[in-house]
């Protein structure tokens, strides 16, 4: 394992990596730690008492947090013809039906997330061995498959995260950036924590929320109370 550098061994000066912090109190360490060349992610890790491997136990969704995550996405949609011009005016770079699924068959995938409206699946779901081992795949769970894609355009392309357990029971998300304002972070974080909180699913028993950590693209993992 290799040593950490100058800056990882100036983070981790003092820092008790079993100490669980305030929501608040986390935010701040965050913050405190030595800047990069670039304005770092600011991610949220959340450990479910879940089965991963149980469909019902499945988390899966997307939220739209109250200041955004401080970065634009590239949005596609599929969706009818009277629904392009409020597609392309919502943010869409990309709207079609058939002719788009032909496009991404060909190899073009210059996009963050497609968004789909119920009547195109049939289309899109030709796409499935393509985008779903992305994660791109529209979904209902995810929020990328509904009747109102103008709006789902523009919250996704505003930045609106999407999250699912992975094979270990994480939920991961982008909460915005370093540079915001503590109190941006900290509203981000409690929006995206109680969204997990309601979503804990009937059949999993037990301690629900395991462990949350708070970090920054380049940073130690933080610990939070919940």
């Amino acid at each position: 394992m290799p040593k950490p550098g100058k800056r990882q061994r100036a983070d981790l000066k003092g820092l008790d990596l079993e100490a669980v912090l305030s929501l608040e109190d986390a935010v701040a360490k965050v913050k405190s730690f030595k800047d990069t060349k670039f304005d770092q992610s600011v991610d949220i890790c959340m450990h479910l008492g879940v089965d991963p491997k149980q469909a019902d136990q499945m988390v899966r969704g997307a939220v739209s947090l109250p200041h955004g995550i401080g970065k634009s996405k590239r949005v596609i949609a599929f969706c009818a013809v009277d629904k392009v011009d409020a597609a392309k005016k919502a943010g869409a770079t990309e709207v079609g039906g058939e002719e788009l699924v032909k496009k991404i068959e060909g190899g073009w995938m210059d996009f963050d997330v497609a968004v789909a409206s119920p009547d195109m699946m049939k289309v899109v779901s030709k796409l499935g061995r393509v985008l779903g081992p992305k994660g791109l795949m529209p979904s209902p769970k995810g929020g990328t498959v509904t009747p109102d894609v103008a709006k789902a355009v523009k919250e996704y392309a505003a930045g609106k995260v999407e999250f699912r357990t992975d094979s270990n029971g994480n939920v991961h998300a982008v909460i915005g950036k370093k540079s915001f304002d503590a109190p941006k972070l900290v509203e981000n974080a409690s929006a995206f924590i109680a969204t997990i909180e309601k979503m804990k699913p009937v059949t999993s028993k037990g301690q629900y929320v395991k462990k949350t950590t708070i970090s920054g693209t380049m940073t130690p993992g933080v610990l939070v109370q919940i």
